[in-house]
């Protein structure tokens, strides 16, 4: 078992800026990180719907222990409502417990709208689906997590994350 694997966990709401991030923090920490994506495990590889019993929450969980057992650093990042995937961050407390970096993009309605009109795929869905998704300050509660505000740069948040775990090796 790879005793120092750490997990990084960025939710929020559409649009927030989590998955570039993400992306961002997986070259910066290099070889050895394993970024998990919601949206692709979801809507790409496994093509089912989110909610309740979402088939895509027993993938992610392998796929949590798979990076728990071979990697330095996972990322873990999408919507990932806290009452949906409740059995996937118990699994994750079970796992990586003390070694859990979790933060929650807490970030105004109208500027996920804003940051989503950057986006490639900017014409997928647009500002109905995103305010039917839309949910306000959906906390995980099991583990703490880190508030990141629309103040924060997309430079900012990634050296904070880099920082927090850098400073736990």
């Amino acid at each position: 078992m790879n005793k120092k694997s750490k997990i990084i966990i960025l939710r929020g709401n559409s649009g927030s800026g989590k998955s570039t991030a993400a992306k961002l923090l997986q070259n910066r920490f290099g070889y050895g990180t394993l970024l998990i994506s919601q949206d692709m495990i979801r809507r790409e590889i496994l093509w089912v719907k989110d909610g309740i019993g979402t088939k895509a929450i027993s993938l992610l969980i392998e796929m949590v222990k798979y990076g728990r057992e071979n990697c330095d650093v996972v990322i873990l990042e999408g919507i990932l409502n806290a009452d949906w995937y409740r059995e996937l961050f118990e699994q994750i407390k079970v796992k990586f417990d003390p070694w859990i970096y979790a933060y929650y993009y807490e970030i105004p309605f109208e500027e996920t709208l804003i940051r989503h009109r950057t986006k490639p795929n900017c014409n997928d869905f647009g500002e109905e689906e995103m305010k039917r998704w839309w949910k306000e300050k959906d906390y995980i509660g099991i583990i703490p997590e880190k508030i990141i505000t629309a103040d924060y740069s997309m430079d900012k948040t990634v050296d904070m994350i880099f920082q927090d775990i850098k400073n736990e090796k």
